[in-house]
């Protein structure tokens, strides 16, 4: 099983714990090399009739030819199930404040050696079969970073808040650990967000990505 990991930073992981979070967006990565030769970029195939993505990602070659089997394959496949990458500490208290009696007996026969393992503060280094919560993808598309709804925006982790001081109160955007203020639009506190999580000028530079949609196993 694979394990796929959210910031902690700005409170993802929790969002998608508490089904607050149902898409993740990943950049669409081109390798530098295929079979041996030098990968010049990928094209993307749209549908003559409604101008829809159709199919994957494919790479070519420095003259622009595409290479045969050379499509971009999605790291997560629909109905796949993988694990939701939580610190070992993390998942320790988790279950303690649950109570879950099963689950408590298996992490106390391993705990010593847990507490020794980097994935006691580090989500990095831990198992994926060692972590109790699994989400399942149930969608799956390629698009432009900036193509995304306001809707989907939403199913990112963003929520609505209003302020306390007006009446009626006003309405904006926010996510988890903004230290600025509220944002107009949904996307305008997706943008924000996703360039703190994967760094400055992510949403300017507009990449492809994979949208995945998924749900919460319970």
């Amino acid at each position: 099983m694979k394990k796929i990991m959210f910031s902690d930073k700005f409170g993802l992981t929790q969002a998608v714990l508490e089904c607050r979070k149902t898409m993740t967006r990943r950049i669409i990565k081109c390798p530098r090399t295929f079979k041996g030769e030098w990968v010049a970029g990928f094209n993307i195939h749209r549908s003559p009739s409604d101008k829809e993505i159709v199919g994957f990602p494919c790479m070519y070659d420095a003259d622009e030819r595409e290479f045969d089997m050379g499509e971009i394959l999605p790291k997560y496949e629909l109905g796949e199930v993988v694990a939701i990458a939580q610190s070992y500490m993390d998942v320790d208290r988790f279950h303690r404040k649950g109570k879950n009696a099963a689950y408590l007996e298996y992490l106390d026969s391993i705990l010593p050696e847990l507490k020794l393992h980097p994935g006691w503060t580090n989500k990095m280094f831990v198992k994926a079969d060692l972590m109790p919560r699994h989400i399942e993808f149930t969608d799956r598309k390629v698009e432009r970073l900036q193509d995304i709804s306001d809707e989907d925006c939403l199913k990112e982790g963003i929520y609505e808040d209003s302020g306390d001081d007006e009446f009626p109160p006003s309405i904006f955007y926010e996510f988890e650990g903004n230290k600025d203020n509220g944002f107009d639009t949904p996307r305008e506190a997706f943008a924000a967000l996703i360039d703190k999580v994967s760094g400055k000028g992510t949403w300017e530079s507009n990449p492809y990505v994979w949208a995945y949609e998924f749900e919460l196993m319970k």
